[in-house]
Parts: C-alpha cells; structure tokens; sequence
C-alpha cells in the first residue's frame, strides 16, 4: 500500500509520501532512545504536566484535527470529534493517575526476611507501536498516553493510508514539550518492521490489526526475546434474551455495528437472537438500520460515511454475496451502490449457516449477522464459537443470566445492557485469537515496565535462611 492520503469520500488521492530510507530510520531510533535516557530521569510531574498540555492543544484544535481524520479514513466528522475528545480524557486521565499507578506498592518485609521490600515499576525503553487506521489518533493514544507517561519513548508505524495523522501526533507530542525524539512517526511500510524491531535499541512492541500481522510480530519478538501487547480485531457476539428491553437493545445494536462506519474491532458483528424474541427484535433492528443516512462525512446529518478502501469494501460485498448464494436472507440494504466514494449501505443478514463465511469470519463493515437460538446453553455455544475473543455484549434483565454471561462469554470484555466500549479507567484487550495482553488502566501502563523486586536487608545483612535462596 503507498503510504499516501486517499478520501475515501471520493477515492482521490491528496497527498502521497516516500517511505523513510533505511538510514533515516536508524536516526529516528537513535533519538527514541537518547529521548528515552532523557525521559526516564524525569518526574512524574513534569510527564504530567506535558501530557496536560498535550490535552489542551487537542481541544483547541479538535475541529482541524477531526476533519483530517475524516479525510484521510472515512469517519462521520462528528466521530472524529468525539475521537478526539477522548484522546485528551485519556491523556488526563493517565496525567492524573501515573504516580499511583507508578508508586512502589510495599511488600510483607517481615515475610521474605528483609528490612524494606517493595516493587517498583520503571520505563524499560523505546516502544514500536504498529496501529491501524480505524481510529487513527484513539489507537495511538491508548498506548501512547501510558507509555510516555512511564518514561518510554514510542515509535509509530502507523497505517500508510493515514500518514497525516502520524505526523500530527509527532508534533502534537513535540508542541506539548516532550524531549526531541520522545514520539517519532516512522512513515515506512510494513515490510521495514522486522528491521526496527530487530534493534536492540527498541524493547518492545504493541500492535492493534490482523491475525497476520499479529503473527508476524510475534514471531519476530520471539526471536528477539521483546514483550509485545497484541490487539488482533474480533467478532463480538451481542446476544439478546426473552427479558431484554427489546426497543433499547435495538438502538445500541444499531450503533454497535455501525460506529465508525462498521469498521471497529469491538464492533457488534454478531446477533444472536432468542427465538422468543426473534421476530420482534430482527423487526426493529432492521428498521433503524434502514433510517440510517449514508452519505458525505462531513455532512452533519450523516451516520454512515464511505469504508476506508476499496479493497475494504469489496470484502464485505463478497462476504454478503457469499451469505446469499448459499441461502441466507437479507432483510435491508446488502447492495453495494454505484458512484464514487466507497459506501456500503447498513445491511441485516438472517437464516446464517456454518458454510457461510459470515458465520465465523470478521465483517469489517454495516453488516449485521442475525442467529436464533431456543436456549441460554446454545447462545453461549454460538456467541463462543469463533476463534475471536475481543468483546461481548448481553441483553437480559434477569439477574441471574447477566452474572452467567459475565463467566461463561469468552472473551476480554463483557458489557451487559449496554454498548461494549473502551474507558481509559478500564484495561481492554482479548483473548484467543483476539491476542494478549492489556491497554489502558494501570495495567496498560505497566505492560510496558520492568516490574522490579526490591529487596533491602538490615544493617547485618540477610538473616535468610538456607532454604529460602532456592529458585
């Protein structure tokens, strides 16, 4: 993919990049890391106080920065307004709390015969972040936030087809008065992330996308021995029970497949149905996916706008396609519309069976999926049968099915009576293909640290004994 701004509203290219040449990028690292000798020796406070500024200029400039976004990927202008915003909650938010989250937490000393213990959580160097376009500021800050905060420095390779939003936040972090080097866009394409991560100079790597490139990341940080965090996309179930409200479970179910256009990983996919409830819920659902407006993006009345790709949007066409050459029925939208611009329009797909490929694979589209079950049992064996395990949403108003759902639900989040989303103060992550690992909260914060035992003994030394120095 040219690394290049391509409006997806029209399909024409405005902006288009050369890649970095090998000797640019080893200069970039090398100011990641001398950013990083810098960062680590100062305090929290002063992190804080640069992240805080980095905050205020994204309010100031929350209008410029969405109409990029908008531009460069698809989303409704006012999607990426709201993006924006809760990029600087996020960035107060760890402004706020990195001293706790930092703090040495004491151990019992008394315990493991020390006269002080504790456990201290320090920065461990330059982090390779390779993010996607989707949410092309929101997927950089969630890591971005902790981990500066932390005392690391990052390296983006961000998405070729949102260079300008990579570059926007080099320069917001620079402008907020971050060490030269501390977060540095690396405009290259994919094949020069073995190289990068390669160097012993980067640490490790977090990286939200595909099961490919998840793979492929952690092959080479295997090899490298380095900590990687892996965000690989799924196929959230959303299942609706006898005793939900049917009326409110149908609004969120429309604005959990279709936000951002249909194209988030913690996206709705999958509705699995009571037959109790069936006919009435598919009913209301397809009816507020029908009123949806498709159109411009920076239109206000809009709610859908154009997929990120062509490419993008072919797939979903041939996943519908395939759905119905083998029997299934579409109960709105399902054309893919002539015109410029790459739109596809709300769809509700039924009557889903194993051959199809829409029963187990990711639509990262406004295509909805419907299944009915008879029985709590088998909308868990459905819900669960996927090799995905990202997010999870349940409808019921019986209290005892809304504490089996939070067990039995296979996966990293599950949100019952309301739309799975992802909160600063809240780790997010997954499970099975889905990948590993925590963002966001404390958690995410010292995914990225060396969590260091420290053990202080009295003015004689040890008083261990013997059998307590076996591993």
């Amino acid at each position: 993919m040219p690394i290049a701004t391509v409006n997806p509203a029209t399909g024409q290219t405005l902006k288009t990049y050369d890649a970095m040449s090998a000797e640019q990028v080893d200069a970039a690292i090398g100011r990641a890391d001398l950013a990083y000798r810098q960062l680590r020796d100062t305090t929290v406070e002063q992190r804080g106080r640069w992240l805080t500024a980095a905050a205020d200029l994204l309010e100031a400039e929350r209008d410029e920065t969405a109409r990029l976004m908008t531009t460069e990927m698809g989303k409704t202008y006012a999607a990426a307004q709201a993006e924006v915003t809760k990029c600087a909650t996020a960035c107060r938010f760890y402004a706020a709390k990195a001293a706790e989250f930092l703090a040495d937490e004491p151990a019992d000393a008394k315990a493991v015969q020390a006269a002080r213990a504790f456990v201290r959580y320090q920065p461990i160097g330059p982090v390779l972040a390779v993010m996607p376009w989707n949410f092309p500021l929101w997927q950089v800050m969630r890591f971005a936030a902790p981990a500066l905060m932390a005392g690391n420095t990052g390296l983006l390779k961000h998405a070729s087809n949102v260079p300008q939003t990579a570059l926007l936040l080099e320069d917001l972090f620079r402008r907020a008065g971050f060490p030269e080097g501390a977060f540095t866009a690396l405009l290259v394409g994919s094949e020069a992330v073995d190289t990068i991560l390669s160097d012993p100079r980067v640490r490790a790597a977090t990286l939200t996308g595909s099961e490919r490139a998840g793979r492929s990341i952690a092959q080479i940080a295997g090899r490298e021995l380095k900590k990687t965090v892996l965000e690989l996309g799924g196929s959230d179930p959303f299942v609706v029970m006898p005793s939900a409200d049917l009326d409110r479970a149908a609004d969120v179910a429309t604005t959990a497949r279709c936000q951002n256009n249909g194209q988030s990983c913690i996206a709705a996919k999958r509705f699995i149905v009571h037959t109790d409830v069936f006919d009435a819920f598919a009913e209301r659902f397809a009816a507020r996916m029908s009123a949806l407006k498709v159109g411009d993006p920076m239109d206000d009345a809009t709610d859908v706008g154009p997929l990120a790709s062509e490419g993008g949007r072919d797939e979903i066409d041939a996943q519908v396609r395939d759905a119905v050459d083998r029997g299934a029925t579409v109960l709105c939208g399902g054309e893919k519309p002539a015109g410029e611009g790459w739109y596809y329009p709300p769809t509700v797909v039924t009557d889903l069976t194993p051959e199809m490929r829409m029963w187990t694979e990711e639509v990262f589209g406004p295509v909805a999926g419907l299944f009915r079950v008879s029985s709590y049992e088998e909308a868990i064996e459905v819900a669960n049968g996927t090799s995905f395990g990202l997010g999870s949403n349940a409808w019921t108003r019986d209290p005892r099915e809304q504490e089996r759902f939070a067990v039995d639900l296979d996966a990293g989040n599950v949100f019952v009576n309301g739309m799975t989303t992802s909160f600063p103060d809240l780790p997010f992550g997954g499970v099975k293909n889905s990948g590993y690992g925590r963002e966001l909260s404390a958690l995410g914060m010292r995914e990225f640290c060396n969590i260091k035992t420290v053990w202080v003994g009295g003015e004689g030394g040890s008083t261990a004994s013997a059998g307590a120095h076996a591993e």
